[in-house]
């Protein structure tokens, strides 16, 4: 069976995003286990190549090849947010996301962007998940980030925290789980043992520190349950992350963005990946963002895109009937 081939994004061309990207491809385990296409600019590769000392060739016969979209005005200054650089951004997205739509790419990986470069070259997205759940046809994807073997869901995300608080209703939960359940069994989780992270501290000391564990999460848990599913929570926040990392869990819904976040980047900042689950094509991406504080400087780590590379290939693997996912 040939290797899958990923469309792999360079991100905002002002930001680490190429760096990190001929990092990663220059690697010959990367290229020994994929078929790469990079949608980018020749320009900007070639420019990340000389900061970073790296030397990466482009071959129509592969295992790297280049849709160059020659989008990038010369003048573009490293580590600045610019309208231009947000422009190409998008681009690439659109670009990537048509060659995986048409089946010229079997999954794409991207490098970060910048949100506020994007929404300054005129696109309205409140970032990378909802310009693909818009470019296709996916009302509402979900982001599992996944580091080592902690997968995380997340019942809400790019909101306040006491919006998000707000949101931890019953049925807000018992829409989720089963789509959980449903994303990992395309994974190869026959069975998903999910957790539901407590709110409150010590899940609420039933009521005395909140009622939210008591009368919205356990219920939506018994609900699961009763579908025959295997859900456990409320499990305090404090614990439940390290008792999915050494695999009591599949993994494990966070209620709120930091709640997940921060689990993640303690776990592994370099190798997390952020998987997008719900659309039609397979995606990951780099779990950190474009760093334009030390763009340019030819010194960013490159590890969260090699991952992201290598689990959205392992992705590919399983839908063609191959075994489960791997930590």
């Amino acid at each position: 069976m040939p290797s899958p081939v990923v469309a792999v994004t360079i991100g905002d061309p002002a930001g680490i995003g190429p760096e990190i990207v001929v990092r990663a491809l220059a690697q010959d385990a990367v290229r020994r286990s994929v078929q790469a296409l990079v949608v980018g600019d020749r320009w900007v590769l070639e420019r990340a190549m000389e900061v970073t000392g790296t030397t990466l060739e482009f071959s129509p016969a592969g295992p790297v090849r280049l849709l160059d979209l020659a989008n990038v005005d010369h003048r573009l200054q490293w580590g600045k947010i610019q309208a231009t650089a947000g422009a190409a951004a998008g681009q690439f997205i659109e670009h990537a996301v048509q060659e995986t739509l048409a089946g010229r790419a079997d999954a794409l990986a991207t490098a970060p962007i910048n949100k506020e470069a994007l929404w300054r070259a005129g696109y309205r997205y409140l970032g990378h998940t909802e310009m693909l759940g818009a470019l296709t046809g996916s009302p509402d994807p979900l982001t599992m980030f996944a580091v080592r073997n902690l997968r995380i869901f997340f019942l809400t995300r790019h909101m306040s925290l006491r919006e998000a608080v707000a949101e931890v209703k019953r049925d807000r939960l018992g829409a989720i789980l089963p789509r959980i359940v449903g994303e990992l069994q395309k994974l190869g989780f026959d069975r998903p043992h999910i957790a539901v992270a407590a709110l409150n501290p010590h899940a609420g000391e039933g009521g005395a520190l909140g009622k939210e564990d008591l009368e919205e999460i356990a219920p939506a848990v018994q609900d699961a349950r009763g579908q025959g599913w295997q859900v456990d929570g409320p499990v305090p926040a404090d614990a439940v992350f390290a008792q999915a990392l050494d695999g009591r869990y599949d993994a494990v819904l966070a209620l709120y963005h930091d709640q997940g976040h921060i689990a993640v980047k303690m776990f592994g900042l370099e190798g997390g990946v952020n998987v997008t689950l719900g659309l039609p094509i397979i995606r990951t991406s780099v779990d950190h963002g474009t760093a334009f504080d030390i763009a340019g400087k030819g010194i960013a780590q490159h590890a969260s895109m090699v991952e992201a590379i290598r689990v959205a290939a392992q992705m590919v693997t399983v839908r063609r009937g191959k075994p489960a996912l791997p930590a």
